[in-house]
């Protein structure tokens, strides 16, 4: 038995979006920015999917630039504030994705002030400093906040930041890759400024994303090309990736909360088998998206080889980021959480293809490896 519990690093694509995929690279193989046919039909899909994308979120089709991903949405709407909105101050956290984090970090370096929250032990953002820094800045103030944290799964209140937001005048520019298509976000009633997707975070193909502009914001290319996108992002559109991303969402926005009830039901009954050999929750229980469970296991003999015993036996996890997986340095974010590094740590995450039956298998297997 194969058991893939990694789906925040990236998720089976689901058989649905391969089928309509398939069609589209067999038969719409045109330019989207070609006058002739072809170039029509794709485009059509093109915008038939910005459509869909835009009515899942409560936003507008004109407010959704194409992207190659996640961080490349992060790094635009990061660069479009800083060099087109005028901000002069970033307020964010060290608990975010490294897309946001490391982006940041740079533009700390170019005469823009930097801000890092204080957060709790299970990653709970510390509202009351926000609004104490909100109060307290004069200038353009950009907040840099994710959704769904992809390692600990913590929820950020998005309406609470967002009210603040709008309270201070700031600009909101939330990563959430882990939450679209997995928990309810309404555009038209919490108002952010930038909102970053992924579509093989929800069973898409990898290599296409978004970002959402709200229409207030007029923004330049960081990418500049053929004036694509509005002039906001250069380059050929991925009719395949992007038609995937419509098909997948829309899927995902469906069926959101049967899914979400199901994973639930599957995490709790995990974390309960778990607790029976000595895990320990890193980050928020109750508080986080049912989608990801990140616990300490005790160490024993064999825990330093945990990954890759569990690999061994059919088991795919990860330890963090599959981001900052080649670093070997261990999670950024567990560390400054202060959980113990001694300790093995695990991250599973779940899609709605997961079964019991595959939890009890991964139980299983981590009593033999952890005994």
């Amino acid at each position: 038995m194969k058991v893939y519990f990694d789906n925040a690093a990236t998720t089976p694509v689901a058989e649905e979006v391969i089928q309509e995929v398939v069609e589209v690279m067999r038969h719409q193989y045109g330019n989207p920015s070609s006058i002739h046919q072809q170039g029509r039909d794709a485009r059509s899909l093109v915008e038939l999917s910005r459509k869909k994308i835009a009515s899942c979120i409560g936003a507008q089709s004109s407010e959704i630039v194409f992207t190659a991903g996640g961080t490349e949405a992060d790094n635009l709407a990061l660069h479009a504030a800083v060099h087109d909105l005028g901000v002069k101050h970033i307020i964010s956290s060290k608990l975010e994705h490294s897309a946001v984090y490391n982006s940041v970090k740079k533009y700390a370096t170019q005469d823009v002030q930097v801000y890092f929250l204080n957060f709790s032990p299970a990653g709970e953002i510390d509202l009351h400093e926000l609004e104490a820094l909100l109060k307290s800045i004069e200038g353009k103030v950009l907040v840099s906040l994710m959704h769904v944290n992809n390692e600990i799964g913590t929820i950020l209140p998005v309406e609470r930041v967002s009210a603040l937001c709008l309270q201070y005048n700031a600009l909101f520019h939330s990563d959430t890759v882990q939450s679209i298509g997995h928990l309810p976000l309404n555009l038209t009633n919490t108002k952010i400024d930038f909102v970053t997707c992924s579509a093989h975070k929800l069973h898409g193909l990898k290599g296409t994303g978004f970002l959402y502009v709200s229409k207030k914001n007029k923004i330049s290319a960081q990418i500049v090309g053929g004036g694509q996108e509005r002039d906001i992002r250069g380059g050929t559109e991925n009719v395949p990736g992007i038609v995937s991303m419509g098909k997948a969402l829309s899927m995902s926005c469906a069926a959101m909360a049967v899914d979400a009830e199901k994973v639930k039901e599957l995490k709790n009954y995990f974390y309960k088998e778990l607790q029976e050999i000595g895990a320990t929750v890193n980050g928020s229980y109750d508080a986080a998206s049912p989608y990801i469970l990140n616990v300490s296991l005790p160490k024993t003999a064999s825990s330093s080889m945990l990954l890759f015993n569990l690999d061994i036996e059919g088991v795919a996890v990860s330890g963090g980021s599959a981001c900052s997986s080649g670093s070997h340095l261990g999670s950024r974010v567990l560390k400054e959480l202060g959980v113990d590094s001694e300790t093995p740590a695990v991250r599973f995450s779940f899609s709605r293809y997961n079964t019991k039956e595959e939890v009890d298998f991964v139980v299983e297997k981590l009593k033999k490896i952890c005994k």
